[in-house]
């Protein structure tokens, strides 16, 4: 089941700590995975009724595959934005990008394969089925269910990474709960409609990049992609999420942070380069899908470089962008 929320824009784009890593892996609340959806537990460890894990892989192309265990449910939210291919035997269940916030729900005792065709990272909460109602089991009421950019879970997702290692158990536990409730409360689609065809969205994406510093409407992205200005913007939302002219401002926001974080052109240079017709607009567009001001954002991430340079070689990692959301 592949639904579609609508909501505003849901970015997860928070620096890493410099003192990530330094508390034991076995105080962790968070832990990290070393095999994807694998929580690694020492002979002592209890058994948790929720337990959250992180899985980053920084390459362009990996496969996975698992099978949740019979006595929970497990739910992944996209840290940065990726492209992903899921399969339950023959079946896809989805086939596209999944931009940062993404979530999407496993049943107990099904198996899942993943395809990632590019970097990603993930928050994983592996939830006991005593936070869902009896209904539920042995269903497909909560299955294979993808929800593009959910509010709600970019949110959790956000909150459980400001606390980083400060997070306790106890705090994990509860967001676990809320994610669980939010979960079965919310209603089947009426209607489904179909993704776009992955061949006209990437000839979508790529005039987008080829064009995005120019005007671009909506009849000349359908005309693209070879379908009615209706049809194409229903379909190019059930594939990443977002309508057209909010995928256009996410890309020019994106390329604004690269000019922003390696150059030092002004505000209203920037601005112009990537499509915008006034400072004023970009600023308002930037902040509103970054939850920063383009300047505070360029000072920022000139700190957070600095803070990485300033780090020993052995501890060097990828946390500096495994949150970013990338078109």
């Amino acid at each position: 089941m592949l639904t579609n929320l609508q909501a505003a824009h849901s970015w997860i784009d928070l620096p890493a700590s410099p003192e990530d890593r330094e508390i034991p892996r076995a105080t962790q609340a968070i832990t990290r995975e070393s095999h994807w959806r694998q929580i690694d537990r020492g002979p002592e460890a209890a058994v948790e009724d929720v337990a959250i894990s992180r899985w980053e892989d920084a390459r362009s192309t990996s496969s996975h595959d698992a099978t949740t265990p019979q006595d929970c449910y497990f739910v992944g939210i996209a840290l940065k934005t990726t492209r992903a291919k899921l399969t339950r035997e023959r079946q896809i269940i989805f086939d596209g990008t999944m931009p940062a916030g993404t979530l999407y729900l496993t049943a107990p005792s099904k198996r899942l394969g993943v395809q990632f065709q590019s970097p990603c990272a993930f928050l994983h909460f592996h939830i006991s089925t005593d936070h869902f109602p009896a209904q539920f089991s042995g269903t497909d009421g909560l299955n294979d269910l993808v929800l593009l950019r959910d509010p709600l879970a970019a949110e959790l997702a956000k909150t459980l990474i400001e606390h980083g290692d400060a997070a306790d158990h106890q705090f994990t536990r509860c967001i676990g709960q809320t994610l669980a409730m939010h979960l079965t409360r919310l209603e089947s689609p009426r209607a489904r409609v179909n993704a776009l065809p992955k061949w006209r969205l990437r000839r979508v994406e790529q005039y987008v990049a080829d064009h995005f510093h120019r005007r671009i409407s909506l009849s000349e992205l359908a005309d693209v992609a070879g379908l009615s200005r209706m049809h194409f913007a229903a379909q190019f939302r059930a594939a990443t999420g977002y309508r057209p002219r909010e995928y256009l401002l996410n890309h020019r926001v994106e390329h604004a942070k690269t000019l922003l974080a390696t150059t030092e052109r002004p505000l209203a240079e920037i601005a112009l380069a990537v499509g915008f017709s006034t400072q004023a607009h970009f600023s308002t567009v930037f902040k509103r899908i970054s939850d920063q001001s383009p300047a505070r954002w360029r000072l920022a991430s000139k700190g957070q470089r600095h803070e990485m340079q300033a780090l020993p070689p052995r501890r060097r990692s990828l946390e500096s962008d495994w949150i970013s959301a990338a078109a």
